[in-house]
This record gives C-alpha cells, sequence and structure tokens, in this order.
C-alpha cells in the first residue's frame, strides 16, 4: 500500500471521516534518506513537484559547526544520542537534534541531512 501524507481516516475522537475521493500522486510520501556516517559523501538528486530537483544526503563524515560566530568543518565519529530514537545511534544515523563526538567536542545537529543536504550544528557547552 502507497505511503501518503494525506488526512487520517480517523477524528480525534475515534469517528471515522468519509474520504470522498481516493489517493492523489503528488499525497504520496517519500522515503527517508536515513543519513550515515561514512567516509566519502554521496548525494541523490530526487524530482520534485514542477519538474524541480532537490538533494538528498545519503553518507556524510564532516559537519559545518558554528563556534563563537566562526564556521569550522570538523569531522563527525560517531553518533552519541538521539532523542528522536535511540535505535538511530547504534545505526550512526545523523538526523536533526542528534548528537554527535567531533574532534572539537559534542555538538549538536540543527540542519535535516536528508532535506537540506548539508549537516550543520552547534557546539555543546560540556
Amino acid at each position: 500500500m502507497a505511503r501518503s501524507t494525506q488526512r487520517s481516516n480517523r477524528k480525534a475522537s475515534g469517528g471515522r471521516y468519509i474520504s470522498n475521493r481516493g489517493k492523489k500522486l503528488y499525497e504520496l510520501a517519500g522515503y527517508n534518506s536515513m543519513t550515515r556516517i561514512s567516509e566519502n559523501e554521496k548525494r541523490k538528486s530526487i524530482r520534485t513537484q514542477g519538474g524541480n530537483s532537490r538533494q538528498v544526503l545519503l553518507t556524510a563524515n564532516q559537519i559545518n559547526i558554528a563556534v563563537k560566530g566562526k564556521v569550522q568543518k570538523v569531522e563527525v565519529t560517531n553518533v552519541v544520542e538521539n532523542t528522536a530514537n535511540p535505535n538511530l545511534v547504534r545505526r550512526n544515523i545523523l538526523t536533526k537534534g542528534a548528537i554527535v563526538e567531533t574532534k572539537l567536542g559534542k555538538a549538536r545537529i540543527t540542519s535535516r541531512p536528508g532535506q537540506h543536504a548539508v549537516v550543520n550544528g552547534v557546539l555543546l557547552d560540556n
């Protein structure tokens, strides 16, 4: 069955909405990119609405960290913590909000690597 971004068939009370139409092509949901830590950086181009395209980051090993108004590109060693899903930590998957270990210390990812095709972050105070 296709994954859809259309409204749920159930109300908050548990009642049903009766749909007056089926799924539309533009409502189909995409798949997660699951950006991993790897030596070579891989990107993929995806077609979007209107014939446009956007980049998706599949693998990365560097992060842009903002330190006192300056931006530095630092290597990522591993994922330490992820409040969204602890299983993503075991698989070293980079998501927004994940805390990663770098040479400068721990940093939190502020960008969405699967959507923006770049990994940005801020250094945490330890």
